[in-house]
């Protein structure tokens, strides 16, 4: 017979959900994939723009500059006005540091961890709730992250990188099963990346992997 969590547990468990719904509240119910994920090249502190598949902004996103550790800020709107969550490393520069996120409130509601030595080739990473893994994201081609990392470093060539290597990531649920994929796409001046939804994730899940995603594309995009 399975144990019946008890009100404690309950209470846990709505409350990690109510966080999680802080960050999907104004966008869950209009989401609509895929996402486009839109890097400016030419900015001093790395900076996105998440928006759906009709052009609605979700997210705007911004690195911190000048920090021992990761550190980002999350908006619920483009002009960066309405701070909606955190994502702050575990420890300075690590091959396996833990990214947690977390409310306004300070409070942690998931995180992602790189994998150590198996990101060193091929990105490799674990969404987590609580220390339970729900979903991996894996770079699905090392040779072509590498080339266009190189090119991206190569002045006036780095405007072009865009148009030449696309780099792909496969998002998996604990049974294998691919849910997402996050794939470089062509554009001139600016990194854009593409999500696509390939299976049905839970509410809560899709709050978790989305956000993890910001914060690994952020660090691949970094590291080239």
């Amino acid at each position: 017979m399975l144990k019946q969590p008890d009100n404690g547990e309950r209470n846990q468990r709505n409350q990690r959900n109510q966080r999680i719904n802080g960050i999907n509240e104004s966008t869950e119910e209009d989401m609509e994939f895929p996402l486009t994920l839109s890097f400016r090249i030419m900015t001093v502190a790395p900076q996105f723009v998440v928006r759906d598949s009709t052009g609605r902004v979700l997210f705007s996103v911004r690195q911190k500059l000048f920090r021992l550790r990761e550190s980002v800020s999350v908006f619920a709107d483009a002009e960066q006005t309405q701070p909606v969550a955190s994502i702050e490393a575990d420890r300075m520069i690590d091959f396996s540091a833990r990214y947690h996120f977390r409310d306004n409130g300070g409070r942690t509601f998931g995180a992602v961890q790189r994998n150590g030595m198996r990101s060193l080739w091929k990105a490799d990473y674990s969404v987590l709730r609580g220390d339970d893994a729900i979903c991996t994201i894996r770079e699905e081609s090392a040779l072509v992250k590498v080339m266009d990392g190189f090119l991206l470093q190569i002045p006036v060539l780095n405007l072009l990188s865009g148009y030449v290597f696309h780099p792909s990531y496969l998002v998996r649920r604990a049974d294998e099963r691919p849910v997402l994929r996050v794939r470089k796409e062509p554009a001139f001046l600016e990194s854009r990346f593409r999500i696509d939804r390939l299976s049905p994730l839970e509410g809560e899940e899709e709050g978790l992997v989305v956000m993890a995603i910001l914060m690994m594309t952020l660090l691949e995009r970094s590291r080239g």
